[in-house]
C-alpha cells in the first residue's frame, strides 16, 4: 500500500510539471518562440514518457488513475497562470470615453502610455465621446483599467492581444 501511495504522489506532481510545461510550451509556440517550445516540449514528452511507463508497470488502480488526472488539472491552472507572469503579452487597449477624457487622456499620458485618440459618435442623437487606443503590456492592465474607471467608470474598454506593432512610441510599461 505504501509503494501504491508514493507511486500515486510521483504520477501527480510529475504531471504538474509536466502539464504545466505543456501549457508554457503551447503559449511560447503560438506567440512564434518555436526554439523555446521545442525544447519544453522534449522535457516535457520525456516526463510524460517515464511517468506513464512507471504507472502502466503496475497493476491497474483507481488511484493511480485520480492522481494523473488530478495533477493533469493542477497542471493546467498552474500553467495558465505561470504563463501570463512569465510570458508578458502586449495588448491594445480601446477606450469609449465621454467623461473628462481630457483628464484621462493626460493621466494616461502622465503615466507613461502613448495615447491616440480618435472622435467617435454612438449615434446622431449621443453626446460627442472619443475613442482611445492604447497600447501597454499586459502586466499593466490592473493599473491602466483602474486609472480609467476612477474617471469615468462608465467607459468601455476592449482589450485585443497585440501580435507586432510598427512604428509609434510603445512604452515599456
Amino acid at each position: 500500500m505504501e509503494a501504491i501511495l508514493f507511486l500515486c504522489l510521483k504520477v501527480f506532481f510529475a504531471r504538474i510539471i509536466d502539464v504545466t510545461l505543456a501549457t508554457i510550451r503551447t503559449v511560447n509556440n503560438v506567440k512564434g518562440k518555436s526554439l523555446i517550445a521545442a525544447v519544453i516540449g522534449v522535457v516535457e514528452a520525456t516526463i510524460w514518457f517515464l511517468v506513464v511507463k512507471e504507472a502502466l508497470d503496475v497493476e491497474s488502480n483507481i488511484f493511480i488513475a485520480l492522481s494523473f488526472a488530478f495533477g493533469f488539472g493542477v497542471g493546467t491552472y498552474i500553467g495558465g497562470v505561470l504563463s501570463t507572469i512569465l510570458i508578458p503579452t502586449k495588448i491594445q487597449l480601446q477606450i469609449v470615453t465621454s467623461v473628462k477624457s481630457e483628464t484621462l487622456i493626460k493621466q494616461l499620458r502622465d503615466m507613461g502610455f502613448a495615447v491616440t485618440v480618435v472622435n467617435v459618435k454612438e449615434s446622431e442623437f449621443s453626446e460627442k465621446k472619443v475613442m482611445l487606443f492604447v497600447e501597454i503590456h499586459s502586466k499593466s492592465m490592473k493599473d491602466v483599467k483602474n486609472a480609467v474607471t476612477a474617471i469615468d467608470e462608465k467607459s468601455f474598454i476592449m482589450v485585443h492581444e497585440s501580435k507586432e506593432v510598427h512604428g509609434g512610441f510603445f512604452t515599456t510599461k
